[in-house]
C-alpha cells in the first residue's frame, strides 16, 4: 500500500463508445484530418501496404482492417500486403494472426510478420542521428500507398503511443529500433508520457515514418 498522503493516482476521463464504430471508420476515411480522401490516394495498378498493430498491443484490428479492407474492394488483392507492426517482438502464430485480423482475412490477403533482423527484408530511407542506418520493411517503403493503423495511448518514454510509430520502431530494423531505443534518448526529461514535441526519440521516430514518404494514418482511441 503505498502511503496515501505521498501518493497521487491519475486516472483517464471516461467517454462513452462511438454508437456506430463501423460509420465513425468510413467518415474518418472519407474525410481525414490534413489529407486527402483515403480513395484519392488509390491510383489504378498501386502497390498497397497496410500495418497494423501486433498481439502486445489492444488495438481493435479485427475490426479495424476488415472495414479498412471493404474500403478498398476496388484494389486487386494480390496488389493488397499486410504487414504486422512487431519491431523487436516475437512473430505472431498463424492462429494468433487470425484471431487478430479474422480468418477471412488471413485467408483471402497476404499477411506477413515484420522481420527486424532479416537485410533482405528492409531498405535504408537514411540515416539516425547516431549515423546508424535507418532501416525499414521493404513491403513497407516500397508501396505506392502506405496504410498505418494503431490505437493512440500516453507511452512512457515516446510520448504517445500510435503515429510515427507504425512505421518506426513497428516496422524497423533491429540496429535501427536499438539506435532510437539507446540510453540517452530513453533517459532524456522529455522523453516521457506526453510529450511528443522537444522529445527527443519521438522526433526520430517521426522524422525516420516521414523519410519513409507520406502515409495515411488510421489511429484510434480507446476506451476503458
Amino acid at each position: 500500500m503505498l502511503p496515501a498522503e505521498r501518493t497521487t493516482v491519475i486516472t483517464p476521463g471516461h467517454a462513452p463508445p462511438l454508437p456506430d464504430e463501423r460509420a465513425a471508420i468510413r467518415t474518418a476515411l472519407e474525410d481525414p484530418i490534413a489529407a486527402k480522401p483515403l480513395r484519392d490516394w488509390i491510383k489504378p495498378g498501386a502497390k498497397i501496404c497496410i500495418t497494423f498493430s501486433d498481439i502486445t498491443r489492444p488495438t481493435p484490428n479485427d475490426r479495424i482492417i476488415p472495414w479498412l479492407l471493404e474500403e478498398l474492394s476496388g484494389v486487386t488483392r494480390e496488389n493488397v500486403t499486410l504487414v504486422n507492426q512487431l519491431g523487436l517482438h516475437r512473430p505472431n502464430t498463424q492462429a494468433e494472426l487470425a484471431k487478430m485480423l479474422t480468418p477471412e482475412v488471413v485467408a483471402r490477403y497476404r499477411v506477413l510478420n515484420h522481420e527486424a533482423e532479416n537485410p533482405a527484408g528492409l531498405v535504408q530511407v537514411g540515416r539516425m542521428r547516431d549515423g546508424t542506418p535507418a532501416l525499414i520493411n521493404r513491403h513497407v517503403v516500397e508501396a505506392d500507398v502506405r496504410i498505418i493503423t494503431g490505437f493512440i495511448e500516453p507511452h512512457f518514454f515516446a510520448g504517445f503511443s500510435g503515429g510515427p510509430k507504425g512505421i518506426m520502431p513497428g516496422t524497423a530494423g533491429l540496429q535501427t529500433v536499438m539506435s532510437n531505443h539507446n540510453a540517452k534518448n530513453i533517459g532524456d526529461p522529455q522523453a516521457t508520457f506526453g510529450i511528443t514535441r522537444g522529445n527527443p526519440l519521438w522526433e526520430e521516430l517521426r522524422d525516420i515514418a516521414l523519410a519513409v514518404g507520406p502515409s495515411f494514418l488510421l489511429n484510434v482511441a480507446l476506451d476503458t
